[in-house]
């Protein structure tokens, strides 16, 4: 369709060892989205975005980028696709304007609309480290540069791998603001990420594990899928909290949050809080706080595949 920026169906992927990274994979991103790829390590989402960038083999019933098919058509909207690989893939040994120059070489920008390199550069705030070498750089200005080399030819599509797996919090809040920003200049965006708060940033997301989808759409559609309620509980000593919950009467499944505990239930009783402090104040373990909270991407995640 005209509006899909990409299109599968029924996508797979094995590899030589047997593996099947992707199994029967239908996803559509629309044009003008920011569409999330969400899931742990193993899910499938680099073979994904190396399929729709037309560097592995596959087998599916359809597969479309920009209404071209793939791989045999993507030579002909190439100039309109950007591609973050998962590893940082510029030239340590140029500086940053070194790298933009070389990018723009390779694929020249339309000469209609879109911003000039400079303001690129002054928008995603390395106009002063124009003259820096790359591998100077830290990993959020890496990941900055990257995007920018990437921008430069002016593209519709933008496909990025994990493009802030190990990048400090507040850059990967200043690289995402940079994202959402250049899609409210037109751009479409499919990204993976390992992150599940990023998810919620996102227009739409498809949940991955081991594969194959688990669940798809906006991010309250997600949150809104699967029954019961989360209990938030914070008590001494959360791991033995845990293990002393796992199996109780009321409780589906248990999940460590940092300090705290997500528990999973079909509802909120009196009755249920009153044996759970029974049952943790038998182990010598008092409740401080207790509360329903509302589900999460993640916890939807854990939910699904746990």
């Amino acid at each position: 369709m005209a509006d899909e920026a990409v299109r599968v169906r029924g996508l797979r992927k094995r590899y030589a060892a047997g593996v099947e990274a992707l199994c029967g994979l239908n996803l559509s991103v629309q044009t003008g989205q920011v569409y999330g790829v969400v899931g742990p390590d193993g899910a499938g989402k680099t073979t994904l975005m190396k399929v729709l960038a037309g560097v592995l083999s596959f087998q599916a019933e359809e597969a479309q980028v920009l209404g071209r098919p793939v791989p045999d058509g993507l030579a002909q909207v190439r100039h309109h696709i950007g591609y973050l690989p998962q590893r940082f893939s510029l030239y340590g040994d140029l500086t940053v304007e070194e790298n933009l120059d070389f990018y723009a070489a390779l694929y020249p920008p339309d000469p209609e609309g879109g911003r000039t390199r400079q303001e690129l550069l002054e928008m995603i705030g390395l106009d002063p480290f124009r003259d820096r070498m790359a591998a100077d750089l830290s990993g959020g200005m890496k990941q900055k540069l990257a995007l920018l080399c990437n921008l430069v030819h002016r593209p519709r599509l933008l496909l990025m791998d994990e493009p802030t797996v190990g990048v400090d919090p507040v850059s990967r809040r200043e690289f995402w603001t940079l994202v959402f920003e250049l899609q409210r200049g037109g751009l479409t965006v499919l990204a993976s990420t390992p992150y599940m708060d990023e998810a919620e940033q996102f227009d739409r997301v498809a949940l991955l594990s081991e594969g194959s989808l688990v669940r798809e759409g906006t991010p309250a559609e997600i949150r809104a899928s699967v029954p019961g309620v989360v209990l938030e509980l914070v008590c001494q000593r959360p791991f033995q909290a845990a293990r002393c919950l796992e199996g109780a009467p009321g409780i589906q499944d248990v999940q460590l949050f940092g300090d705290r505990l997500h528990l999973f239930a079909a509802q909120d009783a009196p009755a249920l809080r009153q044996a759970l402090d029974q049952r943790l104040g038998q182990a010598g373990l008092q409740v401080q706080r207790l509360r329903v909270v509302p589900f999460s991407i993640e916890d939807v995640f854990l939910r699904l595949t746990t």
